[in-house]
């Protein structure tokens, strides 16, 4: 019985020396990839910050004006759009009976957020807002996001999303969502109703819900012009049009009689984020070399499986 236990013992050990030997050349490993890996992103990125162009508004850009001073949260915005999109309820209620996002999400592309300050409150619409110059078309690595000509609507094509969520990461608005609950997950987010209306000469889901005007259509440029004239004819906006220049423009505009920054929109400069975003990807997949150390570790770690699982065998039969 002890000779049995010994043999079980001197198995462990060996086992064990093994193992911490493995992790040793792992470690080693995961250190070459991350400099290998922020050796090529860097390389590639100043070639790229160096090289990009930021893009400018066109004549013929589409967007949105929301006013929050007309704003009621009623979210008829909010239903409308999750209408016209095929989107499932979102719940967040223990009860489950009403279809109450309170964030974007997978399944919610548009919401309606409020503000208090004393007796007072203010809302806030969060959507895609189809920047001029979009760091997420930039950070796509298969062009599953792109910015149209012409009326520079951001679109989303699932079909080509390889899931590696680059545009989560790059995006300053923080706005495409990830499918987690599904197993062939997607990116969800705004595109103005693109297909399913503006495409057909319709205006998008939200606009034509709206009750009060608080959320209008239009070309970018006449949008900008009525945001001037409301601020010229009343004192109570911000004297400010936010997505003007921040991040290098966007095609949705917001006007507003509290600060942007209480409403949760961050404060950008007017430089695009998209020149480091492309710097990033494009340093990534240069010379296709960051693919190769990626596919190296995965099989890696498939070879480390396999020797861990013959180990056990042998183990079980020494017993």
């Amino acid at each position: 019985m002890s000779r049995v236990r010994r043999k079980n013992n001197d198995f462990d050990t060996d086992n064990l020396l093994k193992e911490q030997n493995m992790d040793i050349k792992r470690r080693n490993f995961l250190k070459a990839v991350a400099g290998s890996g922020g050796l090529v992103a860097l390389t590639g990125a100043s070639d790229v910050l160096a090289s990009h162009t930021a893009k400018t508004l066109g004549d013929d850009a589409l967007g949105l004006l929301y006013d929050n001073t007309k704003c009621i949260g009623c979210k008829a915005c909010v239903y409308a759009c999750k209408e016209v999109n095929g989107l499932p309820p979102e719940h967040t209620s223990p009860d489950k009976l009403w279809d109450d996002p309170i964030d974007l999400s997978a399944k919610t592309r548009n919401i309606i957020k409020l503000y208090r300050e004393g007796d007072k409150s203010y809302f806030i619409k969060r959507q895609c807002m189809h920047c001029v110059d979009p760091a997420c078309v930039s950070a796509c690595p298969v062009q599953a996001l792109r910015k149209r000509p012409g009326d520079g609507i951001v679109t989303y094509d699932k079909k080509a999303c390889i899931g590696c969520r680059y545009c989560q990461v790059a995006c300053p608005f923080l706005i495409p969502k990830f499918e987690w609950d599904k197993p062939f997950p997607v990116i969800s987010k705004c595109d103005l109703c693109f297909e399913a209306r503006v495409s057909k000469g319709q205006q998008p889901g939200c606009t034509s819900a709206c009750p009060t005007g608080a959320v209008i259509f239009g070309k970018t440029k006449d949008l900008l012009k009525e945001a001037r004239r409301r601020i010229e004819n009343n004192p109570k906006y911000i004297q400010h049009i936010y997505g003007e220049r921040e991040g290098g423009g966007t095609q949705v505009l917001y006007l507003s009689a509290v600060p942007f920054t209480d409403l949760g929109l961050p404060a950008l400069s007017e430089d695009s984020p998209a020149a480091f975003s492309e710097g990033i990807q494009h340093g990534i997949y240069k010379y296709m070399i960051a693919p190769v150390v990626v596919l190296g570790f995965l099989s890696f770690i498939t070879y480390r499986n396999l020797k861990k699982g013959d180990m056990e065998k042998e183990k079980e039969g020494k017993k």
